[in-house]
């Protein structure tokens, strides 16, 4: 039996939500302009990589509040990454590699710095860019009501 988001909600993983179309543009919009940021010159590959983190975990959150949902504090970052199987029908494969990015961002923003190689931080940054364009063409066929265009 394959578990649903009715089932996180059930274990207190996530909470209802009503969404609005404003909220998904400016979640769509922080994505945007961290997809922008992360390539400014002179960041250290680090924040490359976490800025680029963060646009991905904002599309991923505009998906899961446009099901009607929002996670609970509790593993906020894993369960939003985790929730693209259920929103966007997204692949193990997918999910592994936000989820390694994941917990590469929390070593490189927490314990140690200079961990994140240049070519970590591209491979963030496609996969963001990625996830934005899937995202919004999942939102155009499957809520269009929430898109303000």
């Amino acid at each position: 039996m394959k578990i649903s988001l009715h089932d996180w909600l059930e274990k207190g993983w996530l909470t209802e939500h009503q969404t609005s179309p404003q909220e998904i543009t400016e979640l769509l919009n922080v994505a945007v302009r961290d997809l922008h940021d992360c390539q400014t010159a002179g960041l250290s590959t680090d924040w490359k990589l976490n800025i680029a983190y963060n646009a991905a975990l904002q599309v991923a959150t505009a998906a899961l509040a446009a099901t009607g949902y929002r996670t609970a504090r509790s593993a906020h970052h894993y369960r939003v990454i985790q929730s693209l199987t259920h929103t966007i029908d997204a692949d193990a494969k997918l999910i592994a590699q936000l989820d390694a990015f994941r917990k590469k961002r929390n070593i490189s923003g927490y314990e140690r710095s200079g961990m994140v190689s240049e070519q970590e931080a591209r491979e963030m940054l496609t996969l963001a860019e990625h996830l934005h364009n899937r995202v919004r063409g999942w939102l155009h066929s499957n809520h269009p009501e929430l898109l303000q265009d």
